[in-house]
């Protein structure tokens, strides 16, 4: 497909300004809470991205109304008619994305029973819904699996337990808050994910009627409820896709201005970019982000869950630290896969090393078990264009970012992965002064 190629033509400065709104890791997530209410919810902020068009779809088949409201990016969710939705129906959007598994505890509250298809995502390592089964189990609810996908019943009403994460994940989590704040009695959780958008989504189960308590230490406390009622919320900016912008800028030598982006949730990700040489500006309106001239640092630098650096961030600042005079060291501790993306960087003139040992010492997941989950960058490298196959969501924005910071022309596939968490992301990148074109418009041009 040709629409799904995308002709990058590097070297130019990404100068100008765009907008950022509702993050992709919340937004989805607050549209399927709608689904534990019995009355109309309003979201606003709410960007154009294939996973709220994915959510939306599921939403539709199982009887919630959802229309525009009245100011732009805003929904309005109508729960008031829930109902089982045709599993062939269901099942067309398998493997679309893994935002389904969240709707079995609010489709259990509200049916009794739930299927969820096959799931996707992005192939950036192992993350099993073994979490969320487990979870889901310890409530009350019978788990039955076949090559369809995952049938789930409650017999009786779900109960509040004791849930303790093995590791502190942002999906299980979700999953917990979904399920408990209608459960019977009292679910106490800990090593719980505390990401900001976590907290968003507590605050719009609050909004809801929920009981919730964060304590410290990873403990979140969920009084179950017996009703729900609907919320009106703003969802918060995506820091996530902020980031990606101020690398772009770091590594083009541009000067980005991001309406939208908050410091509050950006405070490491703001520490790291000025430590490896970039400049930026916080207003009650956005951040700017520039590159101030004269070399970047290497920098030694480890991901971790909130509050530390967000693996989400890694990829997009790998392409900038290719730029930066010295040798960076960087450990990715949450996701085993996510240097992948590097091979494609080194073919483009980049000088990455991968190792299976830990380089550095927070505490990771599978330092002994043979995954290339370490790199060491050299730089500054001269890139040049390439052919560059998109891997998953942030490692193809990372493409977009070097094809842009080299010389020459690249050619880069499966732009339409971006568009599950980056907004118009081509009509920003012209705003910027990108030149950008798809192979049809070359080459109607020759």
């Amino acid at each position: 497909m040709t629409d799904d190629v995308l002709l990058v033509h590097g070297g130019t400065p990404l100068e100008g300004e765009i907008r950022v709104r509702g993050a992709k890791n919340l937004v989805p997530k607050a549209m399927v809470a709608a689904l534990l209410g019995h009355e109309p919810s309003r979201l606003r902020n709410v960007p154009d991205i294939r996973d709220v068009k994915v959510v939306r779809g599921l939403l539709q088949l199982h009887g919630v109304t959802v229309r525009p409201g009245e100011e732009h990016g805003e929904l309005i969710l109508d729960p008031s008619h829930v109902e089982s939705a045709n599993v062939a129906d269901i099942d067309a959007h398998a493997g679309s994305s893994r935002i389904p598994i969240l709707f079995c505890g609010p489709l259990l509250h509200r049916l009794g029973h739930a299927f969820i298809p096959g799931l996707g995502g992005c192939h950036i390592g192992d993350r099993p819904v073994d979490f969320h089964l487990d979870v889901l189990r310890q409530f009350g609810a019978v788990v039955d699996k076949n090559a369809e996908g995952l049938y789930l019943t409650a017999p009786q009403r779900l109960r509040g337990t004791k849930i303790r994460l093995p590791y502190p994940s942002v999906g299980a989590t979700e999953q917990v808050l979904l399920t408990a704040v209608l459960a019977e009695g009292v679910t106490e959780l800990t090593n719980a994910a505390i990401e900001p958008e976590i907290v968003d989504l507590i605050c719009v189960l609050q909004k809801m009627g929920a009981i919730i308590a964060m304590g410290t230490d990873r403990t979140i406390v969920i009084t179950g409820v017996d009703r729900l009622g609907g919320y009106n919320h703003r969802a918060l900016p995506d820091r996530l896709e902020s980031a990606s912008w101020a690398c772009a800028a770091l590594a083009t030598h541009g000067n980005i201005y991001v309406h939208g982006a908050r410091q509050l949730e950006m405070m490491t990700f703001l520490n790291t970019f000025r430590k490896v040489g970039g400049a930026f500006e916080v207003d009650d309106e956005g951040i700017r982000f520039w590159h101030p001239g004269g070399e970047l640092n290497a920098i030694a630098l480890e991901t971790d869950v909130h509050p530390g650096f967000q693996t989400d961030w890694q990829q997009p600042l790998v392409v900038a630290l290719t730029q930066a005079t010295g040798l960076s060291i960087v450990h990715e501790t949450v996701y085993e896969s996510r240097l992948g993306f590097t091979s494609a960087l080194n073919q483009m003139g980049a000088h990455i090393q991968l190792y299976r040992e830990c380089l550095g010492g927070t505490p990771c997941r599978f330092g002994r078990r043979n995954f290339q989950h370490s790199a060491v960058v050299s730089g500054p490298s001269k890139l040049h264009g390439g052919e560059l196959i998109i891997p998953d969501l942030r490692g193809g924005f990372s493409y977009l970012i070097a094809a842009l910071a080299a010389q020459g022309t690249s050619t880069v596939h499966g732009i339409d992965l971006i568009n599950r968490g980056y907004e118009n992301f081509m009509e920003k990148l012209r705003a910027l002064g990108a030149s950008v074109e798809l192979p049809k418009a070359a080459a109607s041009a020759v």
